[in-house]
C-alpha cells in the first residue's frame, strides 16, 4: 500500500482566493492538474512531509498547516491502493513564492475557475474549503490568507470566495466595524477611481471576543 499526502494550498494573489495545482507530467491523468503532494517516506512523519511539500513549492516562510481527513477508497488510483492523508495550508497573500526548482507546471488557479482535477482532487479541495467555511467563525483562518495591510473589499471578497456567497457590502463593513477587530491605517491604495484606505488585523482582540463566546457570522 502506497501513503501520501495532498496538499491543498490556498493563498489571496490578485485580490482572490486562489489554490496551488500542479500539472501531471505521466499517466494517469497526463495533463491534468492536480494538487502538490509526495509519498510518505520511512522514518518521517505525516505533518513534516506535508511541510517539505509546501515548502518544495513555494519556497519557506509562514504556512499555517493542518490535517483534513483521510482518502483512502479502494480504486482511487488506477495504478493501485494508495491511502492519502490530505492537509490544507495557508500562505500570506503578501508572502513571496518562487517557482518549483524541477521546473513542473504549477501555478495559481482561482477558486472560481477551476480546471478538472486529477484522481479524487476535487473531492480533496472541496472538503478543505467546507473547513475553511466552518473555520471563518471562530478562528482567524480568513486573515491567515490576507497581507499585513488589505482593503475592506479584499476582505469582503475572501469571504465570499470561501462562503460561496455574495455578501451586503454595508452590512458586511458595518459588522466589522462593530467586532473591532481592524485597525484603520495612514496608508491608502489606488483602486480605480478612488484610493481604497488599508487595514490591518488586530489578533488580540479577535481573541477576546472569542473568550466571551462571540461568533463571526456572515
Amino acid at each position: 500500500m502506497n501513503l501520501r499526502v495532498e496538499i491543498v494550498v490556498f493563498s489571496l494573489r490578485d485580490s482572490a482566493v486562489q489554490v496551488l495545482l500542479t500539472k501531471r507530467e505521466s499517466q494517469p491523468f497526463k495533463g491534468r492538474m492536480s494538487l502538490p503532494g509526495r509519498r510518505v517516506s520511512e522514518g518521517e512523519s505525516l505533518e513534516r512531509t506535508a511541510l517539505r511539500e509546501v515548502e518544495d513549492q513555494v519556497g519557506a516562510g509562514k504556512t499555517f498547516l493542518e490535517q483534513l481527513y483521510s482518502f483512502g477508497e479502494p480504486r482511487r488510483d488506477p495504478r493501485g491502493r494508495v491511502v492519502t492523508v490530505a492537509y490544507y495550508a495557508l500562505i500570506p497573500g503578501d508572502r513571496r513564492v518562487h517557482a518549483r526548482r524541477d521546473g513542473s507546471g504549477a501555478k495559481w488557479c482561482s477558486l472560481d475557475r477551476l480546471p478538472p482535477l486529477a484522481f479524487d482532487h476535487a473531492k480533496i479541495l472541496a472538503c478543505a474549503r467546507e473547513r475553511l467555511r466552518n473555520k471563518l467563525e471562530y478562528t482567524t483562518v480568513g486573515f491567515q490568507l490576507l497581507p499585513r495591510r488589505f482593503t475592506l473589499s479584499e476582505l469582503q471578497r475572501l469571504y465570499e470566495t470561501i462562503l460561496g456567497k455574495k455578501l451586503d457590502k454595508r452590512n458586511f463593513r458595518k459588522k466589522m466595524g462593530l467586532l473591532g477587530i481592524l485597525r484603520p491605517l495612514r496608508d491608502w491604495r489606488r483602486t480605480g477611481r478612488k484610493p481604497a484606505r488599508l487595514y490591518s488585523f488586530v489578533p488580540k482582540k479577535f481573541e477576546k471576543l472569542k473568550d466571551k463566546g462571540i461568533l463571526f457570522p456572515f
